[in-house]
């Protein structure tokens, strides 16, 4: 008899453990609450326009690539991935930079724009390729012991880690300029943190770009998640759509099973949460079960910030840049008030997305699927944006009328939808709006993250943005790799699967 796995979720991090739990034999269940596929990785679809409501571009595509080899497939059989080989454009007030993954041209750019900056760019590359390689074995392994810490991989990564240093500093080394400092350290905002707090270590994310490249799934990023839960049904295994859970099913510490909204009750083996990791603690576990992630205590951690979003359809189209970031004229300003003091900016930094120039199934012909996004700050600060919402969004196109060539834009709009901080956590659960989970500071990271094997209870595992190595579609996917493969050794450990039947995924 299988053992069975229950997973909260259908997220990219809960579909990927789901497809290599299935291939690996386990009897496997999804439980989602929406009625489709990829949870904040998901698609927004109407009129014939499909945007992707959260993440827009895959990086490090050789994560997914081995996960699926794991899974005896081929990631490239299920979507059509196309790199960007610019990835994208930066604007400032008076200048703009493209970003090449093509160190010669990224070379030539940095000449002409910011000219005696092109050495600081080759040490970048050369000193961070050497950063990653001594973190990536990091990234890949469980973190649930302070004795981890001692693990030689750990010890050997420990002068690569930049301590005592922010992102900002460790780019201000490198380049004398502050706009191209900037042009390696907006990524922390993949994290919803300022590159002025977020830990030097980071640098490796502008790096993964620079390094691995920028793809973008014809269809959209929705295809990989999509992708996934094919997999995940050729082996077996189910997924639930509109099947929310409404509690853990416990004996003491021991998760048992999951209780259905409906009334349903449901055993299994082992639960896999990949649910927000705070809205989940706080909703599903009975008040009292958790010490650790107590509903208090989840109210004083440090979250990141939040997103405003805004999903055009156009009946125009716009030779223009895939992704395209507008600069706020006080950057730091702008980012001070998205994390620090928590108040709306009159000048946000605005991030643009035309997949249509790219990909022309995301809308009908002659038209455009327009993605726009400004950092805004999470609902810990009591914004009320059913009186804001609407100002805000005027802010925003007017900035990216006046600041870019989309030009006329609300002259063209046949379709629009906004997600603001209030409906993400509304709407998809998101605890307090805070879009990319659990904040990334030295306090909150590896051990000090909740851990794979989630430390409360027995039988729970999580995956996502809020469990180690952290929050960013590459991360989430290795979260993934790490949780199934604890609980196949465990399966092992505890004689419920044979050694040999796993020979080969472990």
């Amino acid at each position: 008899m299988a053992m069975k796995i229950a997973v909260i979720g259908a997220g990219p991090g809960g579909l990927a453990s789901a497809m290599l739990l299935a291939s690996a034999g386990y009897q496997v269940d999804v439980y989602e609450k929406q009625s489709f596929i990829g949870g904040r990785n998901g698609a927004i679809e109407k009129d014939g326009y499909t945007f992707d409501i959260g993440p827009t571009f895959l990086s490090m595509p050789e994560i997914a690539e081995e996960i699926f080899e794991q899974c005896g497939r081929n990631l490239h059989d299920y979507i059509d991935l196309k790199e960007l080989k610019m990835m994208y454009e930066l604007r400032f007030d008076q200048n703009k930079i493209q970003m090449h993954r093509d160190q010669e041209k990224m070379k030539e750019q940095i000449g002409k724009v910011y000219p005696g900056n092109e050495k600081g760019y080759e040490r970048f590359m050369s000193d961070t390729r050497q950063k990653m390689a001594k973190l990536k074995p990091i990234l890949q392994s469980p973190m649930n012991k302070y004795h981890h810490y001692l693990r030689w991989n750990v010890l050997s990564a420990l002068p690569h880690l930049s301590l005592g240093q922010t992102l900002h500093d460790v780019l201000s080394e490198y380049f004398s300029d502050e706009e191209l400092r900037l042009a390696f350290t907006f990524q922390s905002k993949y994290l919803g943190m300022s590159p002025w707090e977020c830990p030097g270590a980071f640098s490796i994310l502008s790096f993964m770009e620079h390094e691995y490249g920028v793809y973008h799934p014809i269809g959209g990023l929705n295809q990989l998640p999509k992708a996934m839960a094919k997999v995940v049904k050729e082996y077996g295994g189910k997924i639930h759509l509109n099947t929310a859970v409404k509690k853990f099913k416990t004996q003491g510490r021991k998760v048992v099973g999951l209780e259905l909204e409906s009334g349903t009750s449901v055993e299994a083996d082992e639960v896999v949460v990949n649910g927000d990791f705070a809205h989940v603690m706080t909703n599903l576990a009975d008040e009292g079960l958790l010490k650790k992630y107590s509903r208090e205590k989840l109210e004083k951690k440090k979250y990141s910030c939040s997103t405003f979003m805004i999903y055009l359809g156009v009946n125009q189209t716009f030779d223009l840049p895939h992704h395209t970031i507008l600069f706020a004229s006080d950057y730091r300003k702008n980012v001070e008030e998205v994390t620090g003091s928590m108040q709306l900016s009159a000048d946000p930094s605005i991030y643009i997305q035309n997949a249509s120039v790219t990909d022309p199934t995301l809308a009908p012909k002659g038209k455009s699927a327009i993605y726009i996004l400004a950092p805004v700050p999470n609902n810990m600060s009591e914004i009320e944006w059913e009186k804001h919402e609407q100002n805000f969004r005027d802010l925003v196109l007017d900035l990216v009328e006046q600041k870019s060539e989309f030009k006329g834009l609300r002259e063209h709009i046949e379709f629009e939808k906004i997600i603001s901080p209030k409906d993400w956590e509304k709407d998809y659960f998101v605890y307090k709006g805070a879009t990319f989970n659990l904040s990334h500071r030295l306090s909150q990271m590896m051990v000090f993250r909740p851990h794979n094997r989630f430390e409360e209870l027995d039988h729970c595992w999580l995956v996502g943005g809020g469990t180690h190595p952290g929050s960013g579609l590459p991360t989430i996917l290795e979260s993934a790799r790490i949780t199934s493969n604890l609980i196949m050794k465990q399966s092992v450990q505890r004689g419920f699967i044979p050694l040999e039947k796993l020979r080969g995924m472990l």
